[in-house]
């Protein structure tokens, strides 16, 4: 099931203000830029990358998928398998900035290395 038209709009708006204050400086956003997806009820945050060839690359940073019956958001990460694997220090937050929030901090490494 989708977000609805509600939903959608204030996710789309959180998005928007978290790439404004995580993306890097715009001289390397050519090489080197952050963006987000959405896909049913899952937000997708990627890097995307220009490879060496000229193409470009969306490499996964992290999933948080809004469970509407219990009204949080599960936070994944993905592993060396590629498989999306819950992110067990803060599995499930209230909010969508609490998901931002704990993917920025990332003590542990999961998103950004």
């Amino acid at each position: 099931m989708a977000f609805s038209e509600l939903e959608l709009a204030r996710v789309r708006r959180t998005m928007e203000a978290y790439l404004v204050r995580r993306r890097p400086p715009p001289a390397i956003r050519p090489e080197l830029d952050l963006g987000y997806s959405i896909e049913g009820q899952s937000v997708i945050i990627h890097e995307d990358r220009l490879l060496y060839d000229g193409s470009r690359s969306l490499q996964p940073v992290a999933k948080a998928t809004w469970v509407k019956t219990q009204k949080v958001w599960k936070i994944f990460w993905m592993r060396a398998d590629l498989r999306w694997h819950g992110y067990e220090p803060l599995a499930r937050v209230r909010t969508l900035d609490d998901v931002l929030s704990g993917v920025d901090a990332d003590p542990y490494g999961c998103f950004w290395g």
